[in-house]
Parts: structure tokens; sequence; C-alpha cells
């Protein structure tokens, strides 16, 4: 049977933890490895959520942020909608082979998700207002 939750944040990324701590654990009743719920899970749905709050609603706490979990013994869907103008992420290229790579603060969030989940997707969201990002990881 799936797991269902959702969420809805303000662009304060204080809210991001609470809410990460909740998916593992959906994942961990689920059966997902440790690796997966120690590392890919966590990581990759920090980035998501950070981007979401930071980049694509510009840190405008009035801006809010919806979450949205489904989790099974096969699988995790999270999708993760924003209110900014979006992006296209398979135009993203980042590679560990830039020379400013290692120094940059900003940068590698796609380059983290495409490598710790097995998909990751982006769309307009619901009605064309904001953007979606779908992480998508499949249980070891």
């Amino acid at each position: 049977m799936a797991s269902l939750r959702s969420w809805v944040l303000p662009s304060d990324v204080h809210a991001i933890e609470p809410v990460v701590r909740d998916i593992v654990a959906l994942c961990r009743a689920a059966g997902f490895s440790e690796r997966q719920c120690g590392l890919n899970v966590p990581v990759a749905t920090t980035e998501a959520l950070a981007n979401a709050m930071l980049r694509g609603n510009g840190g405008e706490p009035a801006r809010q942020v919806g979450v949205a979990v489904e989790v099974d013994t096969t699988c995790l869907v999270v999708d993760v909608a924003d209110q900014g103008a979006g992006f296209d992420v398979a135009a993203v290229e980042q590679s560990t082979a830039e020379a400013d790579w290692f120094e940059r603060e900003d940068g590698r969030g796609i380059f983290l998700m495409r490598a710790l989940m097995d998909r990751v997707e982006s769309s307009c969201a619901d009605g064309g207002a904001g953007h979606r990002l779908r992480l998508v990881l499949y249980r070891t």
C-alpha cells in the first residue's frame, strides 16, 4: 500500500529539515536501503526544496512551496512545486570537470539530484503557475 503525504511550506529553509525527516521515515517504513535513507533521499530532497525556496521563489517568504510524496515498496516519488518562472532541468549541464566546480557556493544541486535519484524531471506546476520538479527513486 502506498503512503501519500503533502505539505505546503513557506520559502524558509528552516522548514526543510522536518519534511525531509518525515520523507526518510516513510522510505524506511517501505523498506528502502540504509544508503537510500541516509544519503540519496535526504540530500536530493533537501536540494530540491532549497532550490524551490531560494531560486524558484527568490527567497520571498510570502511565496510557498508545495511538496507531495508517494512511497511504496518499489518507489519514491517526490514532487516539489514553487511559484517561480521555472527552468528546463534537461537544459542544465553540470560537471565536476568545470574549472570552478569545487569553489562554487551554488550550482551543484541538479548534479546531486541526478546522481542520487533514478529520475529528475521538471514541468510547469498545475495550471501553469510555477514550476514542479519530480524526483523518482526505486528501492534497491
